[in-house]
């Protein structure tokens, strides 16, 4: 057991060389002086903060969690609910919004009229390879067969956990014709490659209307990679779904930073937040990248979000704290702050919540 977790240390470390960029003489094709987050070489967060402790921290997270035991398997082994969804009720489109969570960053919005993925992900791993890499713990609650018709694809940024290539080539072959994929500055020319052709690349701030709903790219602070050599070559962001009734925002992966208050006044405050929860542990590590429960208390503050659910936990086995403590921890930074705990709420794999229940309870 001591050898298969040693050599699983040293596949993750080389797996993730890419947090470690290099020098290189990439020269970005979008860059424009008059954006502050734009750079020659790629892009970067709008507000200062701590440096990534890289490739060499990352050895020394790996090489102190293999001696501590991390991470550490939940109390009672992890035996998460996952429910499956009403098939029917998700195929009929109905016009009232509603949420279903697939597991991870991938969500079901069917708002609008619209069917819309977030960060879609529907393979047994992590990672570029199909046999090493962090493995799904909890199964989709819907297959790709299962779903929905697609009709919008949101992509936050590149990671393995968050665009998978195999997930969005099958969305790009469902029945009645390939959804229209919105992503990040830099990502096309990876869609092209794939052969996949209805995709728009967005700066941030930048909108896109589709039958009536608006898809708006916000800036979150957090970084890209899916190699050594490609660090932060391309952006990554959050979104904002509209129309007239309810407001949406989709935060996949992000640190705290002083953008959400910027979404709050440059938007409006949101009717709905999907908001990470999970993949924090050790702070050290991953506070600048990686919201802890707590922070994401304060996100859901800043939005002025009259609703937030938990995602990015429970799914993938990708830090040190067990996978059930997330919303544990999420309960006691809610009781701390004097929200209730319906506000901020933590959904069952595979589980829908209609959203026009949660709009008439007004703020």
């Amino acid at each position: 057991m001591a050898h298969d977790t040693l050599r699983t240390f040293w596949i993750v470390a080389l797996l993730a060389l890419g947090i470690a960029p290099i020098a290189g003489c990439y020269h970005n094709p979008y860059y424009n002086p008059d954006k502050p987050h734009h750079r020659s070489g790629g892009f970067q967060n709008r507000y200062p903060h701590e440096p990534h402790p890289g490739f060499w921290g990352l050895v020394t997270w790996k090489w102190q969690a293999f001696w501590a035991g991390l991470p550490k398997e939940a109390e009672g082994g992890y035996h998460p609910v996952v429910l499956k969804p009403d098939a029917r009720a998700l195929h009929a489109r109905l016009l009232n919004p509603s949420v279903t969570w697939i597991g991870h960053a991938t969500l079901l919005m069917q708002m609008g009229g619209l069917n819309v993925l977030t960060d879609p992900h529907f393979t047994e791993r992590a990672s570029p390879f199909d046999s090493i890499g962090p493995a799904r713990r909890v199964p989709p609650a819907l297959s790709l067969d299962e779903l929905p018709r697609i009709d919008l694809v949101v992509i936050s940024h590149n990671h393995y956990d968050h665009l998978d290539r195999k997930t969005v080539k099958a969305l790009n072959a469902q029945a009645g014709g390939p959804p229209r994929f919105l992503v990040p500055l830099g990502n096309g020319p990876w869609f092209a490659g794939l052969g996949i052709g209805n995709v728009r690349e967005m700066d941030w701030w930048e909108s896109e209307d589709i039958a009536g709903v608006r898809a708006t790219l916000v800036p979150v602070q957090h970084w890209s990679a899916r190699s050594r050599f490609d660090a932060n070559e391309t952006l990554w962001g959050g979104w904002v779904l509209e129309e007239p009734q309810f407001r949406f925002f989709f935060a996949g992966d992000t640190g705290y930073s002083a953008d959400f208050r910027d979404i709050r006044e440059r938007i409006g405050p949101v009717d709905l937040a999907a908001l990470p929860i999970g993949a924090y542990e050790p702070r050290w590590f991953m506070k600048t990248m990686h919201v802890n429960p707590e922070e994401a208390v304060r996100i859901h503050q800043d939005l002025e979000a009259r609703y937030s659910l938990a995602m990015h936990w429970g799914t993938f086995q990708l830090t040190d704290e067990p996978l059930d403590e997330p919303p544990r921890r999420l309960a006691d930074a809610l009781a701390a702050a004097g929200i209730p705990p319906e506000r901020f709420f933590v959904m069952r794999i595979g589980e829908t919540r209609g959203i026009e229940p949660l709009l008439a309870l007004g703020r």
